[in-house]
């Protein structure tokens, strides 16, 4: 059988990815492609823009925990590999955060990019 998912050329973003350990079912960090742009089923905001919200629980022999957004709707899952700004040691409940949204490698809604912003 072919393998019809391969690309057939990577891009400097595949290779990329591949160099983060980023999964097949894991492209929430890689740049839509498509003519019509990010958008979604909701037809409102692209659901790639940063948020915020604030760390409700994080497991840190885990390495990971949940953010609740500032504008409502449920709590979101996020690794501690997705902190890209910011220490994990202050991945406090109630640390405010701001985040894209994303998928894990299972096709679940989280968090990615995640980042703590300076205090200001």
């Amino acid at each position: 059988m072919p393998a019809a998912s391969a690309p057939t050329e990577w891009t400097e973003a595949d290779l990329a990815l591949v160099k983060q350990g980023v999964g097949e079912g894991d492209k929430n960090s890689r740049p839509d492609r498509s003519p019509a742009g990010p958008g979604g089923e909701s037809g409102g905001e692209a659901p790639t823009g940063e948020q915020i919200g604030a760390v409700v629980t994080y497991f840190e022999a885990k390495g990971f925990g949940f953010l609740r957004p500032d504008d409502g709707g449920r709590d979101i899952f996020f690794h501690v590999s997705r902190l890209v700004e910011g220490l994990a040691t202050d991945l406090r409940p109630g640390t405010r955060v701001a985040y894209e949204l994303g998928m894990d490698r299972t096709g679940k809604m989280a968090a990615s990019s995640v980042r703590i912003p300076p205090p200001q």
